[in-house]
């Protein structure tokens, strides 16, 4: 008993048929998972972050704790 040849012609034409579509679906499917999971929280924790951020009022802070070399804390 001998085996089968096996079918090469249109091979490549129905495999992609099935596989292409498929990549396709799944990389949509990721990018929007990422998008929808990562990126719009991480923006929407920077807008939250600089909603009531005071610039001024940091360098102040940072200047008091003695953290620049070049900027002396105010005699208060």
């Amino acid at each position: 008993m001998s085996l089968a040849k096996p079918v090469m012609r249109g091979m490549l034409a129905k495999r992609l048929r099935i596989h292409l579509p498929l990549a396709f679906l799944s990389s949509f499917g990721l990018a929007m998972a990422i998008k929808f999971m990562i990126t719009e929280p991480r923006k929407q924790a920077y807008a939250d972050f600089y909603k009531n951020y005071d610039s001024a009022k940091e360098f102040e802070a940072m200047r008091e704790a003695g953290i620049f070399e070049s900027v002396q804390p105010s005699g208060k």
